[in-house]
């Protein structure tokens, strides 16, 4: 599918949540992103859903250049349009905010550091006080530990997490984790579901 024919619409930059213009918190993410990338979407929206951080994208592509270069969330040609076009199939297309755990892409892709998620936190906790979703949809173990640390709880197995909800009493919202697009497929296949069952189990937890 082109870019032309994906009806996924791609975020306005100008719609971005800027918390914080030229953060410098991280000193290495500061010297590898391009542009911090800032959350999206309606600051009413019922879900919220969180990456883990930007990629390093393409500067060349058409329009899904990546958060990186947009300096929006989940505006990837993989990664973003998959969780964005996931979340339309769900019906929430125009009541979903997109964000990020850390707003600034690492060098190489590597993971986050904790020092560097926790720096991040606040701009999270900010825009969770602004959006006020009643369900974050976490993408991925960096994602979801990211949240549960606001509860001071610690992620036990990822996977035995995927698609159950988990209440978060201090920021009064459900966390519900889900499989990072980037690696739908191979542990779809791991958990013997298909991606109708998968999206099912994501459906009966959302507003």
């Amino acid at each position: 599918m082109t870019d032309t024919e994906d009806p996924i619409r791609h975020p306005d930059p100008d719609d971005r949540l800027v918390i914080e213009p030229d953060c410098s918190r991280c000193p290495a993410l500061v010297e590898s992103r391009t542009r911090i990338s800032w959350g999206t979407g309606p600051r009413d929206a019922s879900v919220l859903v969180v990456g883990e951080a930007p990629g390093a994208g393409d500067p060349d592509a058409d329009t899904w250049k990546g958060g990186n270069h947009t300096g929006c969330a989940y505006t990837s040609r993989h990664s973003g349009r998959r969780v964005r076009r996931l979340m339309r199939e769900l019906g929430y297309g125009d009541d979903c905010f997109f964000t990020n755990a850390a707003k600034c892409h690492p060098e190489d892709n590597r993971d986050p550091t904790d020092a560097e998620l926790s720096n991040c936190r606040g701009h999270l906790e900010t825009e969770l006080g602004i959006v006020d979703p009643a369900v974050v949809v976490t993408t991925g173990k960096h994602a979801t530990a990211t949240l549960l640390a606001f509860e001071g709880i610690e992620l036990d197995g990822f996977l035995d997490s995927v698609c159950e909800p988990i209440e978060c009493p201090t920021l009064g919202v459900t966390c519900l984790p889900i499989l990072h697009p980037s690696y739908r497929e191979v542990w779809l296949s791991r958990l013997g579901l298909s991606a109708e069952e998968y999206r099912e189990r994501i459906a009966v937890h959302l507003p």
